[in-house]
């Protein structure tokens, strides 16, 4: 609960949300600033992660039951209504007459009295009209539920999603707030099943997993360090075992071995492209698109600070935030120098080279909440002929016998599959070692997506 010098956390929320331009500005720091106003910090993160996740669907549940068109309500008003739906649908356990009293609460503060009449309506008006907050996943009662989980949704009582059976890229677009030209894609490359599963993976609330510093702490120590503190944690499966994930939320910054250094946070599926490069003690490494420094101290910990490794990255700005991770974690053999300085040509050549580029973000959808409102087909094409400079820029880089190791946080085959042999077929020095496509998973132990595929320069 709140106290009374602070503000609720759906105030906060819907805050945020006004203020919010899913096509140029980022929640995040604008959800930074506004945590200050209130003690509820966790819970009003969840409300705006999980409204803008959403968007859509909420969107098409207050135009069919208010019967006005979301562009035609006040912006604020449109933010408090979107918290309350958002609530209403995906947040069983919380009762109704909080999350609309505390609306209209939120109504007269941010659009004034004479307003909270009309939120008071709209959410009591969508209330009505709700059979179940929690009710079984049924195929016959598709079209009228907002899924929760691949088990549970809220059930309405009239459609308001396309009928799934004649048109399932339409139904998981509107269902998920994903966009459908990018449901149709997966459904194509992965058939209607699997994209369901990536789409739900893509609204989950996804897990935090620390990657274990195991040149300061092993595993086991670790986790028993956090579980001594009254943290829930738990060691992932092989061959991840130097992951831990949390069992609900957690300031990162507190918990014991933060300040430390004795772990990152990483998620599983992007810890697994140095494992897939395997990295030596005697090699010379670059680390070519480093920002904001995972994988480059899991380069230095996995080498056991033998290898000389060098990191840059085009942006300088983020490159402080190398430097900063290097000096919480630990990093001896690692250098960090000016991208002019590599561009050059005056360093290398290397035995290996991890390039993690810029991409469509599509494997982390549940992380990255803005990227559905603003991808397109353009951007990906756009984002594919940089990652092919980027490819044929460490090629130039790279010793006889050397690998590449190029990794993505995207699921789309224009960015991975199709342009790895793209550059195959431009440059026949280089053979195809092996690949890996990890889908987004909602599972016990969720994950995010991800690609990997090791070039050897022959």
């Amino acid at each position: 609960m709140s106290t009374p010098t602070s503000r609720s956390a759906r105030l906060v929320a819907a805050e945020v949300l006004c203020r919010f331009d899913s096509g140029r500005t980022h929640a995040g720091p604008i959800l930074e600033r506004l945590l200050l106003r209130t003690d509820e910090k966790q819970r009003a993160t969840d409300l705006v992660f999980g409204a803008i996740r959403n968007l859509g669907a909420i969107d098409r549940v207050i135009e069919r039951f208010s019967g006005r068109p979301v562009a035609r309500i006040d912006k604020a008003l449109r933010a408090v209504i979107r918290v309350g739906v958002y609530e209403l649908a995906y947040s069983p356990d919380t009762p109704v007459y909080s999350i609309v009293n505390e609306a209209v609460n939120s109504a007269g503060h941010m659009g004034g009295r004479k307003q909270t009449g009309f939120v008071n309506a709209v959410l009591r008006g969508i209330d009505r009209h709700i059979v179940a907050r929690e009710a079984p996943c049924d195929e016959s009662a598709a079209a009228q539920s907002l899924v929760r989980s691949a088990d549970v949704g809220c059930r309405f009582d009239a459609d308001i999603l396309p009928d799934p059976t004649s048109n399932p890229a339409a139904y998981l677009s509107a269902c998920f707030s994903i966009p459908r030209w990018l449901v149709e894609e997966w459904i194509a490359e992965f058939g209607a099943d699997a994209a369901q599963r990536i789409c739900l993976a893509s609204n989950r609330r996804p897990s935090v997993y620390l990657r274990v510093n195991t040149m300061r702490i092993a595993p086991a120590q670790m986790l028993e360090r956090l579980l001594d503190a009254g943290v829930r944690a738990e060691v992932a499966p092989a061959p991840a075992v130097d992951m831990i994930r949390l069992i609900g939320p957690q300031a990162i910054t507190q918990l014991p071995g933060f300040a430390e250094g004795l772990f990152a946070v990483q998620d599983l599926s992007a810890s697994g492209a140095v494992r897939m490069m395997d990295p030596q003690p005697e090699w010379t490494i670059l680390d070519l698109c480093a920002a904001p420094g995972t994988k480059t101290t899991q380069l230095a910990e996995w080498t056991r600070y033998q290898a000389r490794i060098m990191a840059t990255d085009v942006d300088a700005e983020r490159l402080t935030k190398v430097m900063e991770n290097l000096s919480r974690l630990g990093g001896d053999g690692v250098t960090v120098v000016p991208y002019a300085e590599v561009r050059q040509g005056r360093s290398g050549p290397f035995d290996a080279i991890l390039l993690d580029v810029p991409c469509s973000n599509t494997g982390v959808l549940a992380r990255r909440i803005e990227v559905r409102h603003r991808l397109t087909p353009d951007s990906v094409k756009e984002l594919a002929r940089t990652q092919l400079a980027l490819l044929a820029k460490a090629a130039a880089l790279l010793k006889d016998g050397g690998v590449i190791c190029y990794s993505t946080c995207s699921i789309q085959r224009a960015e991975n599959a199709d342009l790895v042999r793209r550059f195959l077929a431009n440059d026949t020095r280089f053979a195809l070692m092996c690949e890996a496509l990890t889908l987004p998973s909602a599972d016990t132990l969720d994950r995010d997506g991800a690609y990997v595929a090791i070039l050897q320069r022959t």
